[in-house]
């Protein structure tokens, strides 16, 4: 019989969500042959004493489950040697405050399982985020630009009862004539798409986007064949694009001349082009004066090279100053504004653990039962101090 530990996060700062809820624990119990332990924490969504109410065993000795759950990065600390463990890592791209964490791991003989890789078979994720991410952030791209304009005040989605409250609260505003460039059309662009247009933002093509003026605020989301060329003057083919990202060019110089606020919510590969260059940013043609960058890769590897630092729930904002490739504080007239949150959905934090833990219990639940499935072997990075095949390319990443 499976025993799952469900470990508290211990990342700073907090993250409140959690892969169940008490009510799905709950359920699990009752339909699958597996044990569930959760360890006691006071800062996640769901309370200690509602998992108590559903039957659930807390304890903060987890040490006899098979496996450790959790959504953050595990502190190194905090990892018990020769164990088990499934939670968002960070590391595939070599992300350099996750070094040691990996090191740790193979030191200490753990098992790693990553849910960014966890796909089906057509290589597409299947435990994501993603949409709440693009929620949030929509939300919060707004917000950056009322702050910035004073045209008008958003709340904080954390301090709001549920989403429901935020649509009630769009309802109130009058948009100001503002023009959104979005990127992206998986579940980050489409949690952000649906936030933009439950505002009343109208959604319009990229023709129209670049060629006319309007009285009103309207966003167009594009895919990567809408501003990205293939430098040997080929047609854009997705497939060959996932392949070699190297041999693409940008062509997004359109949408930084006709756009006040970038949603950035599209996945970047590595060795994919940046939008713009630093030295674009400098520009008097570079409209753009919000960027709300979801995908919050940090600079100089990534896609939008303002990008310098992951922000924080609690200070969302702070201001790119091109001319000197640093930050100063938010709205300052010299600079753009840069939200790039690296936890957002954790502002919806019981939405979005319950709409993740519906897609691990069909998704990935029945391997885990299983063993090592295909689905789960390849979502592995590493097994008894060393790192698997297809992540070969990290082994100059945990070198000291």
């Amino acid at each position: 019989m499976l025993t799952i530990g469900i470990i508290r996060e211990g990342k700073n700062p907090p993250d409140h969500r959690v892969v169940l809820s008490p009510a799905q624990c709950k359920y699990l119990i009752g339909t699958f042959p597996l044990k569930i332990k959760v360890q006691p924490s006071k800062n996640r969504c769901f309370s200690d004493a509602e998992y108590e109410k559903e039957g659930i065993s807390l304890s903060s000795d987890v040490s006899d489950c098979d496996l450790l759950i959790g959504i953050k990065e595990v502190p190194v600390e905090d990892l018990m040697a020769e164990k088990r463990y499934l939670f968002f890592s960070h590391t595939i791209k070599k992300q350099p405050s996750n070094k040691k964490l990996l090191q740790a791991i193979c030191r200490q003989n753990i098992e790693l399982i990553d849910f960014e890789l966890i796909t089906d078979d057509n290589n597409q994720r299947l435990i994501a985020f993603g949409e709440f991410a693009g929620m949030v952030g929509a939300h919060n791209a707004l917000l950056t630009w009322g702050r910035r304009t004073n045209q008008f005040s958003l709340p904080r989605m954390y301090k709001l009862k549920d989403y429901q409250e935020a649509v009630d609260f769009y309802k109130q505003i009058l948009w100001p004539p503002v023009k959104i460039v979005l990127t992206g059309t998986g579940r980050v662009g489409q949690g952000a798409a649906s936030v933009l247009m439950d505002m009343g933002i109208r959604k319009t093509d990229v023709v129209t986007f670049l060629s006319q003026s309007f009285d009103e605020p309207v966003f167009v989301q594009l895919k990567s064949e809408d501003y990205l060329l293939r430098k040997d003057g080929s047609k854009f083919n997705r497939e060959h694009f996932h392949r070699f990202p190297s041999e693409y060019i940008a062509n997004f110089t359109p949408f930084i001349e006709k756009s006040d606020i970038f949603i950035n919510g599209i996945y970047w590969n590595f060795g994919a082009p940046e939008f713009f260059t630093k030295e674009e940013m400098m520009k008097d043609t570079f409209r753009i004066k919000v960027i709300a960058d979801l995908t919050c890769d940090i600079a100089p590897v990534s896609s939008v090279p303002s990008t310098l630092r992951a922000s924080s729930i609690e200070e969302p904002i702070y201001s790119y100053i091109p001319e000197t490739n640093r930050e100063s504080y938010p709205t300052d007239e010299k600079g753009v504004d840069v939200m790039a949150i690296d936890n957002l959905p954790n502002e919806l934090p019981r939405d979005a653990s319950l709409a993740f833990g519906e897609k691990f219990i069909l998704g990935v639940l029945p391997d885990l039962l299983i063993g090592n499935t295909p689905k789960i072997e390849k979502a592995t990075i590493a097994r008894k101090g060393s790192l698997m095949p297809s992540f070969s390319y990290l082994e100059d990443y945990i070198k000291d």
